[in-house]
């Protein structure tokens, strides 16, 4: 059985970040990008971060440029963009595509795991997101039109 621990991800420095060590963790894994009508949201990601990280909770966001063109700068602009607009503490990722042959393997197993409307396997746009319980599995995909706040008791149940 395949679970977030046998994955590997690049953080936006480059360096690799072995899932694995994320273990009894309760994870928000979500797609984002910095010029999109969602993109408020990080200031909602930003509170819950801060609220449950004492708790073991942690986000990951992970920069996509599939939607609309809507994360179009480099590493360095996104990183930049973030801290000056939101102050993001929570681990920002380097970015990648959630769709399509060159689509992270992690995104294209938690989009099995937890499929879409109607059983689609698709990401349909900016910040869709997906809670990771602490052994590992995806419990619930979010839409993009769904709140950090309205995620809160979701999380708080497996904390």
């Amino acid at each position: 059985m395949t679970t977030l621990a046998d994955f590997t991800v690049e953080k936006s420095d480059g360096s690799t970040l072995d899932l694995s060590e994320k273990k009894g963790k309760v994870l928000l894994v979500v797609n984002t990008a910095s010029k999109c009508g969602f993109t408020p949201q990080y200031k909602g990601l930003e509170a819950v971060f801060q609220d449950y990280k004492d708790k073991g909770f942690e986000v990951m966001a992970f920069p996509c440029n599939q939607f609309g063109g809507q994360e179009p700068g480099n590493q360095d602009d996104i990183e930049q963009f973030c801290e000056v607009n939101f102050g993001l503490s929570f681990l920002l990722m380097k970015k990648v595509d959630v769709n399509g042959d060159g689509a992270s393997p992690l995104f294209d197993w938690m989009k099995g795991e937890a499929p879409g409307l109607m059983g689609s396997k698709s990401i349909k746009w900016n910040f869709t997101k997906f809670l990771i319980d602490r052994d590992g599995k995806v419990v619930k995909r979010y839409a993009p039109q769904d709140t950090p706040d309205a995620i809160r008791k979701d999380i708080e149940k497996l904390l």
